[in-house]
């Protein structure tokens, strides 16, 4: 037994794909904001010294005694 599919059928399924595709873009525009918000404060603080454990983030280093060769 065969049902056809009515016009309010594809009303309501246009409608509610309509709305489940906002909710995606809004949701993911969100988390997205929020990631990059949470690594700019981070690299902020990285960059800041706050939150290290008295440690420094230093360049390469050459070994003590050896002069610097550049060629």
């Amino acid at each position: 037994m065969g049902t056809s599919l009515t016009p309010e059928f594809w009303r309501q399924f246009a409608v509610l794909l309509v709305i489940a595709m906002t909710v995606t873009f809004v949701l993911s525009a969100a988390l997205d904001a929020l990631y990059l918000r949470s690594r700019q404060r981070r690299a902020v603080r990285r960059a800041s010294g706050t939150g290290t454990t008295g440690t420094t983030i230093r360049g390469p280093q050459r070994p003590s005694g050896r002069p610097l060769v550049r060629s």
